[in-house]
């Protein structure tokens, strides 16, 4: 059997740490090898399966990759108060996901607050606002 066989069984069965070794070995970020890239972005996956945030958060310090999967985890868990951190930061990707999360509990007021307070200038934020406020938002 082959490490990738290897490792889609391991995490088939949510043994994180067997696939998460198993990939990790195969994962350089930004690789000339294709599938040496994807295993990269596979690895983040895994680590945000496993709920690892920890590490995520270690590696999105100098990975964007871990960055963008950490911001979408913290989304998906409603983990407002650390994107709002990590916007702070000037994580530009932290404060879309805050945004989208705020605007997507019904708080657009809140998210428009955050863009005023985090990005201000920050054209792309003030559109995930305005998507949201439309009118025909919910007519498309």
């Amino acid at each position: 059997m082959e490490w990738f066989e290897q490792a889609q069984a391991a995490e088939q069965r949510q043994d994180w740490d067997a696939a998460i070794a198993l990939v990790s070995a195969h994962a350089e970020c930004y690789s000339t090898d294709p599938s040496r890239h994807d295993s990269h972005l596979w690895h983040m996956e895994l680590l945000a399966r496993a709920e690892r945030l920890s590490e995520l958060t270690e590696r999105a310090l100098t990975d964007v990759h871990a960055r963008r999967r950490l911001n979408a985890s913290l989304h998906e868990r409603g983990m407002e108060a650390a994107l709002r951190n990590h916007a702070e930061d000037g994580d530009s990707g932290a404060l879309y996901a805050l945004v989208r999360l705020l605007c997507e509990t019904s708080r657009t007021e809140e998210a428009h607050r955050a863009v005023q307070d985090l990005g201000p200038d920050d054209q792309y934020a003030h559109q995930i606002v305005a998507r949201f406020r439309s009118p025909l938002r919910g007519a498309r």
